[in-house]
């Protein structure tokens, strides 16, 4: 069933629609053991997510690493207009200049990566008048802000980590 959105439209889990949305699936081994690290997509003013998914490629609604498990609304009076555009057309072409620029770029799990691709649509946009965004902070700002889309992402997200923890806490209490 869509949810209402502050801006106008709606999200709609069912068919994978967040429209103003930074969105997040957990990456399978590395979120098992740091449940806060995952990969991220920007939507565009329709829903469709894009997502820096590897070395010069990035994909159209079609996540590396499966459908959303949180997304996080941001808020479209907050872009700062380019000259003569509404601010739907400025959300679009950052997500979509960021997504052509990213096509050019080597992956880096480290670096450059998902997260980067997010920040630098949301400097494009000047999104909350900032050009300062980065992986680190889309991160915490994703932690704090996010939200799961169902009972299961949050079960995707952290019930390997408490499995892991589980299994390493008894291997230390069985050979201490």
């Amino acid at each position: 069933m869509p949810l209402p959105h502050h801006n106008g439209v709606q999200i709609d889990h069912t068919t994978q629609r967040y429209p103003y949305c930074i969105v997040w699936t957990p990456i399978p081994c590395l979120t098992w053991l740091f449940p806060i690290i995952g990969h991220m997509g920007i939507a565009t003013t329709s829903g469709v997510i894009r997502d820096f998914a590897g070395p010069y490629f990035v994909s159209e609604d079609n996540m590396a690493f499966g459908n959303p498990a949180k997304y996080w609304q941001l808020n479209v009076d907050k872009v700062m207009s380019r000259k003569g555009q509404h601010p739907k057309q400025t959300w679009d072409l950052a997500v979509y200049d960021a997504s052509e620029e990213y096509k050019t770029r080597m992956h880096n799990l480290c670096c450059d990566n998902c997260h980067s691709h997010c920040a630098m649509a949301l400097n494009l946009m000047e999104y909350d008048g900032s050009k300062s965004w980065n992986m680190v902070k889309l991160c915490f700002l994703m932690l704090i802000h996010g939200r799961y889309v169902s009972a299961c992402g949050f079960i995707k997200t952290w019930l390997p980590f408490l499995i892991m923890m589980g299994i390493m806490i008894t291997l230390i209490v069985v050979f201490m």
